[in-house]
């Protein structure tokens, strides 16, 4: 069935749960939450995960599920080498899966402990995350198919920082809200920011990339006061944003030697809640410590904006309401939902995707 059928009075979106996408990476938690011989617990579409740090410093990505009875992996113990479950004592050697020692067989069984596995998955440490690469159910293949996503950076000196919100809506709702460009003077209204008075008519030019869409370099918003900010070093600055399927939005912001690069994404933890993850890498303001933390102040307050909205918008979401995209502010959302129904067509039939941007474009609102 398909996500989209356009009518004469725009293109409904998709109402309690969204269709996930497989074979691909998702942010699970963050690296620095992974301590020695401990083990924490995560969801990404809909499956339960245990994550761990091996003695070795290698990240580990588990189904939190013993395959002889179902308890939680994670109810049990982790010695840097073997995680055992505390039901029948159990051992896996944690990034294959393999089962290493069952405690019960005795000398008259032939059982090889060795042919278990309990389910593991390709699990890598980037830019602070634990990325999971999460393979179409009933799948057999464990390699990954897509690429390990990665922040951009743009000299060995700069500042990170990261930011993460649960939102209560399924992850369509959350991803054509983050690509949504006329929210902004109503949604983070503020001094820091912008306000109401502000919006004026935009024009932005939009190309096709793989699996995404491009907003082309272009001039960041003269009305957006941390934009403004960069006018002190005195030379032109620059805005790219990509957004790219599954589920993340990059941009990039230049100004001569100076930059800012973002990643985001909106993962879904179940059918119906999702995740955002955001981090960001710097060198603007470099030698102005003090101003890290105020930065990661405002961006936690412009994060915490979004996922109110998130929380007022799934109330009205509980009675199903019809729900429409219009143009041209809502065509990066039709597009999110071509691209997505390419993947899903193109897996099913094995024919190259389709992508909804046959030439660049240009895109007008008012924000």
């Amino acid at each position: 069935m398909p996500l989209l059928t356009t009518t004469d009075a725009g293109i409904p979106i998709q109402g309690p749960s969204a269709t996930l996408l497989y074979d691909d990476w998702y942010p699970a938690l963050r690296t620095d939450t992974l301590r020695r011989n401990k083990m924490a617990r995560a969801m990404l579409l809909g499956i339960p995960l245990v994550l761990g740090r091996s003695k070795g410093g290698k990240i580990f990505a588990m189904r939190d599920s013993c395959p002889h009875r179902g308890i939680p992996l994670s109810d049990g113990w982790f010695d840097g080498n073997r995680v055992t479950c505390r039901y029948h004592g159990w051992e896996f050697e944690p990034c294959s899966g393999q089962c290493r020692h069952i405690p019960s067989l005795s000398s008259h069984d032939h059982l090889d402990a060795t042919k278990i596995y309990a389910t593991a998955f390709p699990c890598e440490e980037r830019d602070g995350h634990a990325w999971v690469f999460m393979p179409s159910p009933g799948s057999k293949g464990r390699s990954p198919s897509a690429k390990l996503p990665e922040l951009e950076k743009f000299g060995p000196r700069y500042r990170t920082a990261h930011l993460s919100a649960d939102l209560p809506c399924n992850v369509d709702h959350g991803i054509i809200g983050l690509m949504d460009p006329a929210h902004g003077p109503f949604v983070h209204q503020a001094w820091w920011w912008r306000t109401r008075s502000s919006i004026r008519e935009k024009t932005k030019r939009f190309e096709p990339i793989p699996e995404g869409f491009r907003m082309s370099a272009h001039a960041p918003s003269a009305n957006s006061a941390p934009y403004k900010l960069l006018g002190v070093y005195g030379q032109p600055v620059e805005t790219t944003i990509d957004f790219v399927l599954p589920n993340r939005r990059t941009e990039i912001i230049r100004c001569g030697d100076k930059w800012f690069s973002s990643l985001t994404t909106v993962t879904p933890v179940t059918a119906s809640t999702c995740r955002i993850d955001v981090v960001a890498a710097w060198n603007v303001f470099y030698h102005v410590p003090f101003l890290t933390p105020i930065a990661k102040y405002f961006g936690a307050k412009f994060v915490r904006q979004d996922q109110l909205t998130m929380i007022q918008q799934a109330e009205g979401l509980k009675h199903n309401p019809s729900l429409m995209l219009i143009d041209d502010a809502d065509k990066p959302a039709k597009w999110y939902f071509a691209l997505k129904q390419a993947r899903l067509d193109s897996a099913a039939t094995g024919a190259p995707p389709k992508h909804p941007l046959d030439s660049p474009v240009e895109l007008h609102w008012r924000s």
